[in-house]
């Protein structure tokens, strides 16, 4: 009938995972560089070449621009499929479950309050991290190694980087710098997703309408 509101449906659980990890996908693709530009500068000076000199990146477009200049445009996406499987499973996790993990905590309930929305948040960052956390240490890996020749670069593919990083280091290996990942991404879930599941509660949105309305 006309004038009648079409009825709200709630997306399932699949769609909410296959949805998080596509746009996840879609930031990675776009800010990639940044993100390799951000490992370049902070793995700078780890390793000093033969002749002694030590190329030093300026800042974050000042690398971009070295790396496209002296390694070619590919260099900014090295890893990026480790990046992209990174945030398929991350985002999925981190995303996808908030909605399921908040009714966990509050038992079924709509009406969550702050404290089992940053729970939900924590949760599902401290979840996508113990379970995405091989992918990122691939991705870090060959971002790293790129700017290495190619007769000493340990990987060749990302199949092989996992496997390599399993033989080599053992599974654990795969794993490295999870408890820290762990603790600030749990962080940064809640900061973002808790902000926005607040923001675009219909009761919020709804109190700050009427406060306009009445000044």
């Amino acid at each position: 009938m006309v004038g009648m509101k079409p009825t709200e449906r709630v997306p399932t659980a699949p769609v909410k995972f296959f949805g998080a990890g596509t746009a996840g996908c879609i930031a990675d693709l776009v800010t990639f560089p940044l993100d390799t530009a951000k490992v370049r500068l902070q793995i700078q000076g780890e390793a000093k070449p033969a002749d002694g000199t030590v190329v030093k990146y300026r800042g974050v477009f000042g690398t971009i621009t070295t790396m496209v200049r002296t390694e070619g445009p590919l260099s900014l996406y090295s890893g990026l499929v480790a990046g992209l499987q990174r945030q398929m499973s991350f985002a999925s996790v981190r995303i996808g479950l908030y909605d399921s993990m908040k009714q966990f905590y509050t038992r079924g309930s709509e009406n969550a309050g702050i404290i089992s929305r940053l729970m939900a948040g924590c949760t599902t960052g401290a979840m996508a991290v113990a379970f995405a956390q091989p992918t990122d240490v691939v991705k870090v890996r060959f971002q790293a190694q790129a700017r290495l020749a190619d007769s000493v670069k340990r990987y060749n593919g990302t199949i092989d980087a996992y496997r390599t990083i399993a033989r080599d280091e053992g599974v654990k290996g795969l794993w490295k710098g999870c408890v820290p990942n762990i603790t600030r991404n749990a962080i940064v879930n809640c900061a973002e997703l808790v902000t926005y599941d607040i923001i675009k509660d219909p009761t919020v949105l709804g109190n700050t309408n009427m406060t306009s309305s009445s000044k």
